[in-house]
């Protein structure tokens, strides 16, 4: 047992290497811009004050984001999806696969779950021990669920999800402003310097390494920025993106798509006075997430996604949700559902008309 413990906290240690990297090279550019390039050889007072100016703020907001990012704590699942002790222990004893679901399925009947496994089976977290909402993914580097999942990411030391995303999309983008900026600023004093117009001084050395490190990371930090711009455009997450979420009829990669507008807002909120500033303003609690359009089949104990709405079928128009309760559809109709999916497993009854009926979720 103290080997393993030994391990785990030496793991623990090397996996903040990469941050610690970073807060390198970001202190060490820090010193090169504001004292090798601003005081000691840009001439010009008035040159020095704007580029101070804006070089601090772009700084200030890109450590202030890059700190949320790392230090904001993975939400995840509550204790409602915990199994109770009774069932828990009964899914411990239980071997056979099937009937392990028949608990799960029982334990579901309040919750709001609408992706299964690719099986069409409930998805439960075996090291957790909690069956995992919609969206939500075990992390291996974490040991933990962590809600609407994203990716690990070493360079902050943290999992990205709904508590952070938000977060990290902002350090992607001030990050980026402050590289632009600093590679924009300091090209003509590297042209200067590398065509000896300059006297050869100790700020030398750090105006061209800056250039070279900026533009570097330049290039690095806008291929994955694009990416992620991408991503919230079309409301997914990087697991996603890789692998669709699956619904009862089958996996939909867009099955979270609410428009461009939406999907915005989804990760931003709703005032966009605070978009720009690492401050908490996401949609939801990351437990339920609401879809395009959801279609609850009665008799099928069914929840998928259609592209258009059936004229057949009977629409009933459902009030936008609110950020604490953006369920796909009611407790009760949930309930009912698993209900009968799992008097379905039991009882095999005659061909009966199937009610559809379309919802369409407006948030």
């Amino acid at each position: 047992m103290a080997p393993t413990h030994v391990l785990r906290c030496c793991q623990r240690g090397l996996a903040w290497i990469p941050v610690i990297f970073i807060a390198l090279v970001v202190c060490w550019s820090y010193y090169a811009y504001v004292v090798e390039l601003c005081i000691f050889t840009i001439p010009s007072i008035g040159e020095k004050i704007v580029y101070l100016i804006f070089f601090h703020l772009s700084f200030i907001m890109f450590v202030w984001s890059y700190w949320k990012t790392i230090f904001t704590n993975p939400a995840n699942p509550s204790k409602e999806f915990c199994l109770p002790k009774a069932e828990k222990e009964r899914y411990e004893k239980e071997e056979r696969p099937e009937s392990q679901q028949e608990i799960l399925w029982r334990a579901a009947t309040s919750l709001p779950l609408y992706t299964r496994t690719g099986a069409g089976a409930i998805r439960y977290c075996d090291r957790c021990q909690v069956i995992k909402p919609d969206r939500c993914h075990h992390c291996s580097a974490c040991d933990m669920c962590v809600l609407k999942m994203d990716h690990h990411c070493p360079w902050v030391n943290n999992c990205v999800g709904f508590s952070n995303y938000k977060f990290f999309i902002l350090f992607l983008a001030y990050s980026l402003v402050y590289c632009l900026f600093i590679a924009a600023t300091v090209l003509q004093y590297f042209i200067k310097f590398w065509t000896n117009e300059l006297p050869d001084t100790q700020a030398k050395f750090h105006v061209l390494f800056l250039f070279f490190v900026a533009a570097m990371f330049c290039i690095s930090i806008l291929s994955l920025f694009s990416y992620h711009l991408w991503l919230v455009g079309k409301n997914r997450s990087t697991i996603e993106a890789f692998r669709a979420p699956v619904f009862r009829t089958g996996s939909d990669k867009n099955g979270f798509s609410l428009g461009f507008r939406k999907n915005i807002a989804q990760v931003f909120g709703d005032q966009k006075k605070y978009w720009l500033l690492p401050v908490f303003t996401s949609q939801g609690d990351g437990l339920t997430f609401p879809t395009r359009l959801v279609t609850a089949d009665a008799e099928q104990a069914t929840v998928t996604l259609q592209p258009e709405p059936d004229k057949s079928a009977v629409n009933i128009p459902v009030s936008p949700l609110s950020e604490s309760q953006n369920r796909l559809l009611n407790s009760d109709q949930h309930a009912n559902n698993i209900e009968d999916h799992l008097a379905n497993n039991t009882l095999k009854s005659a061909d009966s008309e199937t009610i559809t009926i379309s919802m369409e979720s407006e948030s």
